[in-house]
């Protein structure tokens, strides 16, 4: 089953309920202004329907996205080229980069690390990213916490319910794996349309996550509880990482 296919053309309504770019937005600049990196070049993998990308790249000169949905990307496209002109669409897995570029900024926003299941993609990915990174670059990504896999969202049923949008999302959690089966009805007119997404998200813990990054090259420079500077918590749900290779 793909995922984010017509999930796609929804997906902005739904995660504006719960997510505030903004707080992203201001903890990623904070880290670039700290960190004095270039402004040049731009990745955002994993981007969605471009929501972060499109506030972020204003402060670039070139700017690229990466996801592996198409119909994500030419949504995130759209937005983007009210905003630049420039910016280079990419369909591509983000465990196997290939971009003739190399960047001061990279970012996977909103537990996107969390869908690479198998040891390889993620070792891989943080390769792919550590080989796209301009030396003094730094890369920020986030991560659901095992405690949010396992404990908040793992063997639960959630409904949404709006004028236009019901769905039910049903979890079962099971050797570190979440399995997310979710069934949409879709108002169409007078009647509903209905599709079904399955997801997969790994429930990474902290350690072995922390040992690939500082064997591929990182140094781990700030560990933030979601984007807050906040101690990360046995409760905390959104764990992000600012990394930066090791000279």
């Amino acid at each position: 089953m793909e995922s984010y296919s017509k999930l796609s053309s929804i997906y902005d309504e739904l995660i504006y309920e719960d997510i505030n770019y903004n707080d992203f937005y201001n903890k990623i600049m904070e880290s670039c202004k700290e960190h004095d990196i270039k402004f040049n070049n731009y990745l955002d993998l994993a981007c969605g329907t471009g929501n972060l990308s499109k506030i972020v790249c204003k402060h670039f000169k070139n700017t690229y996205l990466v996801d592996l949905s198409e119909e994500m990307l030419m949504i995130a496209s759209d937005k983007l080229r009210k905003q630049k002109n420039n910016a280079k669409v990419i369909c591509q897995d983000m465990s196997k980069l290939i971009l003739n570029n190399r960047f001061d900024l990279i970012t996977c926003c909103l537990d996107s690390t969390n869908y690479l299941i198998e040891d390889d993609d993620i070792k891989n990915y943080f390769l792919s990213v550590y080989n796209h990174l301009n030396d003094d670059g730094i890369f920020i990504f986030d991560i659901n916490s095992y405690y949010k896999l396992s404990e908040v969202l793992g063997n639960n049923i959630f409904t949404y319910n709006s004028e236009d949008v019901f769905y039910t999302w049903e979890n079962i959690f099971e050797d570190d794996i979440l399995e997310m089966n979710l069934t949409f009805f879709i108002k169409e007119g007078e009647s509903y349309e209905r599709f079904d997404e399955q997801h997969f998200e790994r429930a990474y813990n902290e350690k072995y996550l922390e040992k690939l990054l500082t064997s591929t090259g990182f140094k781990i420079v700030s560990k933030l509880d979601n984007y807050n500077k906040d101690t990360i918590k046995e409760s905390t749900e959104r764990i992000t990482y600012v990394v930066k290779k090791v000279d």
